[in-house]
């Protein structure tokens, strides 16, 4: 939790049809890191790797189309839940791992 902001950790590599805030319909690359969700806003946190800004925010209503580039699962409708429902997965996945790390500790 970051002040109003809830941050949920988020791995994956996603490429994105994107439309910026002047209207430009764009093609990213992404390494996803967080999904943050927070008073009237969702942003999608990661490295937009074929641009030279590094880490960004992006806005997850101006995500027109999401492929998951692990699975190649194209999403295009309620995209926010999808990425909320893989950052609980992921949460679930680490929680697991952890309790086996610390089981053979």
């Amino acid at each position: 939790m970051e002040g109003a902001w809830h941050v949920y950790p988020l791995e994956g590599a996603l490429e994105l049809d994107y439309v910026d805030q002047a209207g430009n319909a764009t093609r990213r690359w992404v390494l996803a890191r967080e999904l943050k969700v927070g008073p009237g806003k969702m942003l999608l946190g990661g490295i937009d790797i074929l641009t030279e800004d590094g880490y960004r925010g992006f806005r997850v209503d101006r995500i027109q189309r999401l492929e998951d580039a692990e699975t190649g699962l194209v999403v295009e409708h309620n995209i926010l839940d999808w990425l909320m429902k893989l950052a609980e997965r992921q949460a679930k996945a680490r929680k697991r791992h952890l309790a086996r790390v610390q089981a053979g500790a």
